[in-house]
């Protein structure tokens, strides 16, 4: 994958200060307004939304909240460097679909799943119930059904990871794993396994992620996991991870 911006729009806000604060909030992400720019004076910025002067003040204290701006007396209202972003807050996930993701976005993301994510199977195979398990089979079953390229392939591919989350017990993982929904999912709609074989390959491991749950295998969960993120880092870049060897990972029915 080259470093192309991909849009993906999100839904509208529903208030009048909450669409000025998304305006402004995919114009920063976008670059449009840099960091250490200040943003134009309230008398511009109204007359830009045609929005009242408390709609504008409650736009930038949002925004504020959020980390990307900052109010300095007799200077104004200043972009914040974007480490200082809340990149788990929901809204500022969804700008920056709205604003376009590239490459770095989507490394970011995967380099915190890989952090949470595999530690989140291994839990769950050991804390997983009966419900657990019957949504990742639902969730498996859906991806079976669903073309590649769909959708619907895509909400169930999710649908398993925050099942995942869920089934670990842990209550941050599951927090985490609903915060970046939007996120996961444009992920996946643009690693989409078109090739039959690379659908097959997906298919395989997130296969061995829920049977390695089922049979409480930590380990084997926690690997599964891993490679299925890795392979979708390498359909991002527009190359296919090369399957490893059946016994890499032992069958959950085999116990071995």
């Amino acid at each position: 994958m080259t470093s192309r911006i991909v849009v993906i729009p999100t839904r509208r806000a529903h208030s009048n200060h909450a669409e000025v604060a998304r305006s402004i909030g995919i114009d920063i992400i976008a670059g449009r307004y840099a960091e250490g720019m200040r943003l134009p004076g309230d008398a511009e910025m109204i007359a830009m939304f045609g929005v009242s002067r408390p709609v504008l003040r409650e736009s930038v204290k949002t925004l504020v909240a959020k980390g990307l701006l900052t109010t300095k007396a007799r200077v104004g209202t200043v972009v914040r460097e974007r480490t200082a972003w809340n990149m788990f807050d929901a809204d500022v996930l969804a700008w920056h679909l709205d604003a376009g993701i590239d490459k770095r976005f989507l490394n970011d993301l995967a380099e915190i799943r890989l952090a949470v994510e595999p530690r989140a199977a291994a839990l769950a195979a050991a804390h997983r119930s009966d419900a657990d398990l019957a949504e990742l089979h639902r969730s498996m079953e859906r991806m079976r059904r669903e073309a590649s390229d769909s959708v619907g392939f895509a909400d169930a591919d999710l649908a398993l990871h925050v099942a995942v989350a869920r089934a670990s017990g842990n209550l941050f993982m599951r927090s985490i794993g609903h915060v970046i929904e939007a996120a996961l999912r444009a992920s996946f709609l643009l690693s989409a396994p078109v090739e039959t074989e690379d659908r097959d390959t997906v298919l395989l491991w997130h296969q061995k992620i829920v049977d390695a749950i089922a049979a409480g295998d930590a380990e084997t969960a926690s690997e599964a996991m891993v490679y299925v993120i890795h392979n979708g880092m390498r359909r991002h870049e527009g190359t296919v991870m090369e399957t490893p060897p059946a016994e890499a990972f032992p069958s959950a029915d085999t116990g071995e």
